[in-house]
């Protein structure tokens, strides 16, 4: 029998992969890898890297958010605009999850499985999205992206609550808000199959924040924080954005936050 693969350890070498459909189809492996028994976990290993992180393709070509391009639903180009846009941030999303996997040591094992889970429903998102933009006559890279997601990943390297506290449950919270929107559009353009996939990807980003809310306050409470508080000052301390309404409150509900988290929320947003 060979030994079994340390999955942090290969979770980072997916990382480093620049290639995203290569990518896509490295976490997939390692996911089945993990449910077959093939890998182990070493919450304790020091692992480093010398070379950039993360791996990403020559294109798209990364640009400021408000240079990305507007998308008119009334063509295929715009359509494929926006599916572009949203095939972009799910492989951002895969590099996230991957991040969280090797990064912080010390967490227990389901911290991990958590994040592979994640990594490989954020892979297959990718995969469709990109699948659909090819039978709309584009591929991933024709039209420029943002780099805003992981450059809240850059700056919480050193810290798993800052992470937990302000990527999936800010940034990536901030998708159960604008999906249902965007699926409206396409679905009104005629693109019913678009539309299928993000009814998809809500569902399963659902999942995705409340592994974020459920580590947050793990680690919250392991510090002796108390979470609110906390969170307000990680937001002023990493210069957070702050969410803007409207909220899709009945997902987040279900992504695990709290009804006074709710209301404060809905009170920020003015």
């Amino acid at each position: 029998m060979p030994h079994p693969t340390e999955l942090r350890a290969q979770a980072l070498q997916c990382l480093l992969l620049a290639d995203p459909y290569a990518k896509a189809d490295a976490v997939a492996a390692l996911a089945q890898a993990q449910a077959d028994g093939a890998t182990v976990i070493d919450s304790h290993a020091a692992i480093d890297t010398t070379v950039a992180i993360p791996g990403r393709p020559a294109r798209p070509e990364l640009v400021p958010p408000r240079l990305v391009g507007r998308r008119s639903m009334a063509t295929v180009e715009g359509r494929a605009m926006l599916v572009h846009a949203l095939a972009h941030i799910e492989f951002n999303a895969v590099n996230l999850a991957l991040d969280a996997l090797w990064r912080f040591p010390g967490m227990p094992d389901a911290y991990y499985l958590d994040w592979l889970q994640v990594a490989k429903e954020e892979a297959t998102h990718f995969s469709m999205l990109a699948g659909h933009l090819h039978v709309l006559g584009y591929a991933y890279g024709d039209f420029p992206g943002h780099d805003s997601l992981w450059e809240m990943v850059g700056k919480t390297c050193g810290d798993a609550l800052a992470r937990m506290a302000l990527v999936p449950r800010t940034l990536e919270a901030r998708g159960l808000d604008a999906i249902p929107p965007l699926r409206a559009k396409l679905a009104q353009a005629g693109d019913m199959a678009a539309a299928a996939i993000l009814d998809i990807i809500l569902r399963d980003e659902v999942g995705h924040v409340e592994v974020g809310n459920r580590w947050y306050r793990y680690l919250c409470e392991l510090q002796g924080l108390e979470p609110r508080a906390t969170y307000d000052e990680l937001v002023v301390r990493y210069k957070a954005p702050v969410p803007k309404g409207p909220f899709n409150l009945e997902a987040r509900r279900r992504a695990g936050f709290t009804e006074p988290e709710l209301a404060r929320l809905v009170q920020g947003a003015g």
